[in-house]
């Protein structure tokens, strides 16, 4: 960190800008150096295995441990207000660490029933093979929560607001929810980032980033991030970093800090326009639901209210007309959308949308039935765009937007 910096009083931006973050002692450099060596001469003989390195061990090899991974890690872990953290090759890589490292056969894990797809087909193919019992259940439902967090469940995860619904978990409910049955949770805050929820003050145990998204804000690096305390990280880098191999590029954890020092001014902008935006989509005729936090139409609103100090830019929209004419609008946005890009992923700095029909991800990724297909339907209709506002003007975002729906 810094010099003279105090982190535990510093505000958010100033944590952005300089956690992590310290003058080469060398040559004096303000900007951090990228270290791309895979390893580092000791002064001493180490040991050979990674188990044998302790917190004051020198940096060995980069599966390990790396500097400017490093610098990520503790610029993260500053805006989370995390004792420790961990980074990965990708979110994924970060989702798969907190499962694989906290999960064995035997034990049960309650999953919200909307999830990323790519941990949602992880949860229904890969680890019931490994013999982990998998719940999936509404997870704004207090109620369903508590019926399946039975005392055999080792780990609850949720996201929040959910992809893509826009749906909301209340964390400091959840959360008393798993501890009384002995479990422990986990959040993916990817959508939220730490400048508008740190779960782990509302009682979460880890909190996951797609470093991908809005960390790094560009769109042109992969990475995750794990944050808790500093007895949970550690078991995590030792089995996850050093076993599964899924580590952080530096070159990526660079321009991810990179893109992270201005975390909290790009979100005041994500949120200011995507409220713009959504309020215009309301009033639109040929729209039929928005879903945003930050609208008073939102149902949660209240909750977001409480537990977000910002409410993103990422936003859902549903077109009159059902599945048939969602895609014929996604086909013309594709031909004629010259300020948004119509592509998937989200969080960065230019606009995104992408078209998600209901029956394929009802079939596919979240493979729901009965009750909680029809939860999903009462929020997403036959499917829904999934919109991710990036930093241009809204008056622009919103003229592209009317020439193609």
């Amino acid at each position: 960190m810094a010099r003279n910096l105090d982190a535990g009083s510093a505000g958010a931006r100033t944590l952005a800008i300089h956690a992590g973050e310290r003058p080469d002692p060398a040559t004096g450099a303000s900007s951090p150096n990228i270290v791309m060596s895979s390893t580092f001469v000791t002064e001493k003989p180490e040991g050979f295995s990674a188990s044998e390195l302790t917190e004051e061990s020198p940096f060995v090899y980069t599966r390990w441990a790396n500097p400017t991974v490093r610098g990520l890690e503790e610029k993260v872990a500053a805006l989370e207000g995390a004792e420790a953290a961990s980074a990965f090759a990708s979110g994924m890589a970060a989702a798969h660490a907190i499962l694989a490292s906290e999960l064995s056969s035997g034990d049960r894990l309650v999953l919200s029933d909307v999830s990323y797809a790519g941990i949602a087909e992880l949860a229904r193919d890969t680890l019931p093979r490994m013999g982990v019992e998998v719940a999936t259940v509404d997870m704004s439902d207090l109620a369903a929560v508590e019926a399946a967090v039975t005392p055999g469940t080792k780990l609850v995860f949720i996201d929040t607001p959910c992809n893509p619904l826009m749906r909301l978990t209340d964390i400091a409910a959840v959360a008393r929810i798993a501890h009384a049955a002995g479990a422990r949770l986990a959040v993916d805050s990817t959508f939220a980032t730490p400048v508008a929820t740190r779960p782990l003050e509302l009682g979460a145990d880890y909190v996951m980033h797609s470093a991908t998204k809005y960390l790094g804000g560009h769109g042109d690096a992969i990475g995750g991030v794990v944050c808790g305390r500093a007895e949970l990280i550690r078991p995590l880098v030792s089995e996850a970093i050093v076993h599964y191999g899924g580590i952080m590029s530096p070159f990526n954890a660079w321009l991810i800090a990179r893109g992270a020092a201005t975390l909290p001014l790009r979100m005041r902008a994500h949120e200011e326009t995507a409220l713009a935006v959504a309020r215009w989509l309301e009033a639109d005729p040929r729209v039929e639901r928005v879903i945003y936090p930050g609208l008073p139409s939102h149902p949660q609103h209240d909750l977001a209210r409480r537990q977000m100090k910002n409410f993103s830019g990422m936003l859902s929209f549903r077109v009159k007309g059902g599945e048939a004419e969602g895609a014929e609008v996604a086909t013309r946005m594709a031909a004629r959308l010259r300020v948004i890009h119509h592509a998937v992923s989200l969080g960065h700095h230019r606009t995104l949308v992408c078209w998600m029909p209901t029956a394929s991800l009802i079939e596919t990724s979240f493979r729901l039935e009965g009750a909680q297909a029809a939860a999903y339907r009462d929020w997403a209709g036959d499917g829904i765009f999934r919109l991710s506002i990036g930093l241009e003007d809204a008056a622009d975002l919103i003229r592209d937007l009317d020439q193609a729906l």
